[in-house]
């Protein structure tokens, strides 16, 4: 078993944010990005993901759940100018569903450099 600190600072060195929910949607880990990107930070373990989300997001979530259960291991389920969200399963070594974590993938800004006058 890895030495759960080292799991957490590996995890914290990510800049974008990493929230992991369980098969119940109970946010169970945040690194440090997760808790500096969300308002209510590290008072967010413990709670429900679908506390923090609208109707259609809950929704998607159900929706990507279901499909994870049945094999599917990541989904896009946001997208916008600035960064796509990932909904990725999270397995134990048989395959059983653990449950998931978002995952960012921010787009390259250009830098001032890059920009024309």
């Amino acid at each position: 078993m890895p030495d759960p600190a080292l799991m957490a600072a590996l995890l914290d060195s990510l800049k974008e944010p990493l929230l992991f929910a369980d098969t119940q949607h109970m946010i169970r880990y945040m690194n440090k990005a997760a808790i500096a990107h969300f308002d209510d930070g590290a008072a967010l373990l413990g709670r429900s993901l679908m506390d923090c989300h609208n109707e259609d997001s809950q929704r998607t979530i159900v929706e990507v759940m279901a499909a994870m259960q049945t094999g599917e291991d990541e989904r896009l389920i946001h997208e916008d100018d600035k960064q796509r969200i990932y909904m990725r399963a999270v397995r134990d070594p048989g395959g059983q569903l653990l449950g998931y974590y978002e995952r960012y993938e921010p787009f390259a800004q250009p830098s001032s450099s890059d920009r024309r006058a």
